[in-house]
């Protein structure tokens, strides 16, 4: 059953553009009070149309990551969901390893959702309230070529949520992880590789408002694309290297 979000507060990172962006008008639309964060003044202020709060934020810098949620709650009293949709993507060439955009990726995906965190958690844990929402990716459910770094990073965002949710779960604070598969974004249109069961970023975010304060744990979309990788987890690994191995940029 479908939560009512009128009235509730939402803090969402990530969100100048692609699911994020989608998300924040979604949530609005429903009668959420929505701060929204990303780096990208111009666009936040876009997405925002007056009738969000506006958070300018690096989810890098820790410490301003803190601040950020500081003021959420002064504005709002408190926050009910914590929405960490923040991410970065660069496809890895494994003949030219560049250690610089994977550490860049796990400092925006990884350590950016550990800030944020940080950041929520304590108060959440004071009121045995609220809800942790952790934007992963069905790339964090097996090793894929051209996605070691951006894989790496959702699998561990993944290990992280159900971590959290069974070490919450006496404390009245939930965690939900989302699992997209492809989404027509900023960031797959720089894709050169097929994308099967692409769905629109605004078909995305009505699926995760639908889903918010639902007690499910996981919310992965689109349904094929979700019962297809769920059901490659079962492949042996000698297997999933036989095939994969294919799509290898070294061939």
């Amino acid at each position: 059953m479908t939560a009512s979000l009128t009235g509730t507060r939402i803090w969402l990172t990530g969100a100048s553009s692609g699911i994020g962006a989608a998300l924040a008008d979604e949530l609005a639309d429903r009668g959420a009070r929505v701060a929204i964060s990303a780096r990208r003044v111009d666009r936040l202020n876009e997405v925002s149309g007056g009738r969000m709060k506006s958070v300018p934020l690096d989810v890098t810098d820790h410490d301003a990551v803190l601040a950020a949620a500081e003021d959420v709650r002064d504005e709002f009293g408190d926050i009910d969901y914590a929405i960490f949709n923040a991410g970065a993507w660069t496809q890895t060439k494994i003949g030219h390893w560049d250690a610089d955009a994977f550490r860049s990726q796990v400092e925006v995906n990884l350590l950016g959702t550990n800030s944020g965190i940080a950041a929520v958690l304590p108060r959440m844990l004071e009121r045995k309230a609220g809800t942790i929402v952790i934007v992963a990716s069905v790339a964090g459910y097996r090793g894929i070529p051209s996605a070691e770094a951006y894989g790496a990073t959702k699998a561990a965002l993944l290990n992280l949520a159900e971590s959290m949710r069974a070490d919450l779960a006496p404390t009245g604070v939930q965690v939900q992880w989302v699992s997209p598969g492809f989404v027509r974004t900023e960031l797959t249109d720089a894709n050169d590789f097929p994308m099967p069961f692409m769905i629109e970023a605004d078909e995305a975010a009505a699926i995760i408002a639908d889903n918010l304060g639902s007690g499910r744990p996981e919310v992965v979309f689109p349904l094929p694309m979700a019962v297809s990788m769920k059901l490659l987890r079962l492949v042996p690994q000698r297997l999933w290297t036989h095939i994969w191995s294919r799509q290898s940029s070294l061939r």
